[in-house]
């Protein structure tokens, strides 16, 4: 008789605990939503804006770079000559400029007593407008070669690190093939999706984390860092089927770009991260 009614109140008390768990789940408000996401990093391949032969790349695979910094130089000596040629044209020219400016000036007057003939003062005329034409086009080429000298240099357009090197001192390249391939520092930001049914949830500045894989040997936790929602599509689209996502289902979902400002140099293209959003609900 002992022994059933130990057996009994054990019961009760299993009963007890699964009927509390129920109530705990069914009546607890989460407060934070979970969502997976992938880092991206904005990449922008390099190139020279002419064709020539590549004399010197200054930067290796991994370096970083400040904006401005000077990464390869092309053979110039073609395009200095082009120039100098130029600057050439613009003396010969401003020579034929003046000189027929200083003829209309001194022999168009003499139209109005019939010195010179009308047609002579047209000749004149022209010979100036001319000449002022031939200058100004003599002035535009020397600065189209002095472009041209100018893009045989190719300089970090912003703070970087080098990716990829894809050429090498020797090669002879095209007009805007691919030197370089390299990967802003800023901005970083997560690409991840949000369910429908969560969208409600998120707006614009809402302050998130965000978690790598990646444990810190310093704390031994995963690496944390502070972003904020800087994007949210206001369109709809089915689920990726590379999107991580606790519900596997085929749902409608809405992409979200997550900026993130605390940034390391531990943060790769790519890379698999977990978002944390705090919706400042309790229980």
């Amino acid at each position: 008789m002992k022994k059933k009614i130990i057996i009994l109140v054990f019961l009760i008390l299993i009963i007890c605990g699964v009927l509390l768990f129920l109530y705990i789940k069914n009546h607890k408000t989460n407060n934070e939503l979970t969502l997976y996401g992938n880092i991206e990093i904005r990449q922008v391949d390099l190139s020279f804006q002419v064709a020539g032969k590549i004399e010197k790349m200054l930067k290796e695979e991994g370096d970083t770079v400040k904006p401005g910094e000077l990464l390869a130089i092309m053979d110039s000596r073609d395009y200095v000559s082009n120039l100098e040629k130029a600057e050439a044209d613009v003396e010969k020219t401003f020579a034929l400029k003046s000189d027929a400016e200083s003829k209309f000036n001194r022999q168009a007057p003499l139209v109005n007593d019939d010195t010179i003939s009308k047609q002579d003062y047209d000749t004149l005329l022209h010979t100036k407008n001319k000449s002022k034409a031939d200058y100004d086009a003599a002035v535009a080429q020397k600065n189209f070669a002095k472009n041209q000298l100018y893009y045989t240099k190719i300089y970090a357009p912003e703070e970087g690190i080098i990716m990829i090197r894809v050429q090498e001192p020797g090669a002879n390249v095209a007009k805007g093939q691919p030197v370089y391939t390299m990967a802003k520092t800023k901005p970083v930001w997560v690409r991840a999706y949000v369910n429908e049914t969560d969208l409600g949830n998120i707006k614009y500045g809402q302050e998130v984390k965000v978690y790598t894989d990646t444990t810190d040997p310093k704390t031994g936790h995963k690496r944390e860092y502070k972003g904020q929602v800087g994007y949210i599509s206001p369109v709809a689209e089915f689920t990726p089927k590379t999107v991580q996502s606790t519900d596997i289902r085929t749902n409608l979902v809405y992409r979200i770009r997550v900026y993130i400002y605390d940034i390391d140099e531990y943060l790769r293209q790519g890379m698999p991260v977990t978002i944390k959003v705090d919706l400042g609900v309790k229980v």
